[in-house]
Parts: structure tokens; C-alpha cells; sequence
């Protein structure tokens, strides 16, 4: 990627900012590396080479493949299929509704609308963990404890999502829904035939900020999902550290699994992603 004639103005400059940007780069991959290649070592063989510095800390010897077949026979599979069951249901549900909210507070005007969008703004800047507590006590109280809602519906609404979806509509130009509005279309024609069409990166965007909340969450599924069969994926990593001893193979082995979703997603959707910040606040 070319660097902006800014920084690139003479040579000297453009080295120092490739290696800086190679030392930041290899300071992310050099972790994510050594979990990787941990996942294929016994447990005892994990830390016996961290002492000094060298290339046999990224190559495992002898490879085994033992940790991955432990997580397979265990519950580890289970839990991330309740992962992935509830990350889709809470990104198709949840992006219908913020997208709806969104463009409510963009297009229609009511009474109380700035005080609407303010509470929006502020639910995502509280933190989640400060109501998890009462909010589960709450959900106890209506038997949705150990229930596929019960992990879904506090994760449906995002503030941020909301947020970044309104400013990707106050974008698109207000004739195209006046002037179909002229013709007879309905509001939720407008919703659905327009502005969703016009909001793919947006959406990819809003999206992928559901998915992370819930594909993450740690919090709210070890309050709320506490049956082995309700179980999510990063709840059953933590479970893998029993009381008399810990299988770190396998805590590795099941990183890598939880972080390969997310690192996927963003690979297949980075193009969308990044157009969507770049043009979150951006009118006419």
C-alpha cells in the first residue's frame, strides 16, 4: 500500500515508517503466532522452551494434534455451536431492529426524537457489565435463565449500531424519499426498498459490531447460561482450567477455534467494514 506524500516525501522517512509499521505489525502477529503453534504442543512442552528466544519457539516439536482432539470429544463443540446459533440470531434480529430504529430517528420527525437519539447514545456508552447483575436477576425473575433468548435479547439492541446505521441515512439524500414518498410509498417501502439496498456497507458495518458483542461476551452467558447444554463457547474455555490442574493445549487449541470466526468475518468483509467508517457522519 502506498504511504500518503505527507510522510513519503523523501526516502529516509518512507523507511522509518515501513519498519515501523513491520514492528507494530509483527507485534500483533507474534502472539496470535505462538498461540497457534502452542495448540499443537503437549502442555508440558508449551513453556519448556521460553527461556531463550529462538525459532523452536514458533515450530512445535514433537506436533500433536492431541488438544484438538480433546476439545472434540468434550463439550468445547457443543458450546461453540450455541455460539455460533446465538451470534447469527442476534446479528440477523439485531440489524433488522437497529436498522429500523435508525432510520426512524433519521427520516420521521416526532416529538421527543432528540431525546430519543440522546438515550441511544448513552446505552452504548454505559458500560454493559455495570447492569448485568440486576438485568439478570431480572431475567431470572421471567425464567429466561439458560433459554436461547435469554443470551440473545440483551444483545439484539446496540446503541452503537443504531448510531452508525442514523448517520449512514442522514447520508442518502432526502429526495429520494420525498419523491417516493410523491409516488405513494410507504414508509416501510422506503425502508426496505431504498435505504437498505443503499446501506450495504453500513450494514456490514453495524453488523459486525453485533457480531463482536456477541460473539465475546463472557459476562452475560456465564450469568444467564449456566446448564451444559446453554453453554457458549467462551464459557467452556474458561472451564477448561479445572481446580487441580490445567490442559493449557487445550486452552490454546480452543482460542485459536473461538478466534478464527471473527478473524474470518473480518477478512471476508474488511472492504464493506472499512467503507463504512470511513462514510459514518458523512451528509450529502
Amino acid at each position: 500500500m502506498a504511504l500518503p506524500n505527507e510522510i513519503a516525501s523523501t526516502r529516509p522517512r518512507r523507511v522509518l515508517v515501513t519498519a515501523a509499521v513491520w514492528l507494530a505489525g509483527a507485534g500483533f502477529v507474534l502472539p496470535l503466532l505462538w498461540m497457534l503453534t502452542s495448540s499443537f504442543r503437549t502442555s508440558e512442552d508449551i513453556f519448556g522452551n521460553l527461556s531463550t528466544l529462538s525459532w523452536r519457539l514458533f515450530l512445535p516439536h514433537p506436533f500433536t494434534v492431541g488438544n484438538y482432539a480433546t476439545l472434540a470429544t468434550g463439550e468445547f463443540g457443543l458450546s461453540v455451536v450455541n455460539s455460533v446459533i446465538v451470534t447469527a440470531v442476534t446479528v440477523v434480529v439485531g440489524l433488522l431492529i437497529c436498522a429500523m430504529a435508525a432510520f426512524a430517528l433519521s427520516m420521521l420527525r416526532f416529538r421527543g426524537a432528540a431525546l430519543v437519539f440522546s438515550v441511544v447514545v448513552l446505552s452504548f456508552l454505559v458500560p454493559f457489565d455495570a447492569i448485568a447483575v440486576p438485568l439478570a436477576v431480572l431475567f431470572r425473575d421471567w425464567q429466561l435463565s439458560n433459554t436461547y433468548a435469554g443470551l440473545i435479547l440483551p444483545g439484539l439492541a446496540n446503541g452503537l449500531a443504531i448510531f452508525v446505521l442514523r448517520q449512514f441515512f442522514l447520508g442518502i439524500p432526502a429526495e429520494l424519499a420525498e419523491a417516493a414518498r410523491v409516488d405513494g410509498m410507504s414508509w416501510w417501502g422506503i425502508f426496505l426498498r431504498i435505504y437498505l439496498p443503499l446501506s450495504k456497507p453500513a450494514l456490514i458495518g453495524a453488523g459486525f459490531t453485533l457480531f463482536l458483542f456477541q460473539w465475546g461476551a463472557y459476562l452475560w452467558p456465564l450469568l444467564i447460561g449456566t446448564e451444559p447444554s446453554k453453554v457458549l463457547g467462551p464459557i467452556a474455555l474458561a472451564n477448561l482450567s479445572g481446580q487441580f490442574g490445567v490442559d493449557f493445549g487445550a486452552i490454546f487449541a480452543g482460542a485459536v477455534l473461538l478466534t478464527l470466526a471473527p478473524l474470518l468475518v473480518l477478512l471476508f468483509f474488511q472492504r464493506y467494514f472499512t467503507a463504512s467508517l470511513s462514510s459514518t457522519g458523512i451528509k450529502n
